[in-house]
């Protein structure tokens, strides 16, 4: 329910089909956790966006691209060549460039 961060639709769908499963759950079950997920569905998406961070922060970003003047080969020359500078770093801390 929660990777899929399931609207109310989507979660009644999908506890309907829980509940007609061999095995699955009640009804009483399904309410419960209806409840549940309408009360905090926006926390939980929340929790799993801040883990799944790790806690970098991306804090600047550059980028350019070169094009080669000289080279031993000439199929060589005229060759694009991106260069990207990230600037990563915790909430709180001192950043450091990569």
């Amino acid at each position: 329910i929660a990777s899929a961060d399931m609207d109310l639709n989507q979660l009644e769908a999908f506890l309907t089909a829980q509940t007609k499963k061999q095995g699955g759950i009640t009804s009483d079950q399904a309410a419960v956790i209806a409840k549940f997920w309408k009360n905090h569905r926006i926390k939980i998406h929340e929790s799993l966006i801040n883990q799944s961070r790790q806690d970098n922060v991306l804090k600047n970003m550059n980028w350019r691209v070169d094009l080669k003047s000289q080279s031993r080969h000439i199929d060589q020359i005229n060759t694009p060549v991106a260069i990207v500078e990230m600037e990563l770093g915790k909430s709180g801390q001192v950043s450091f460039l990569l």
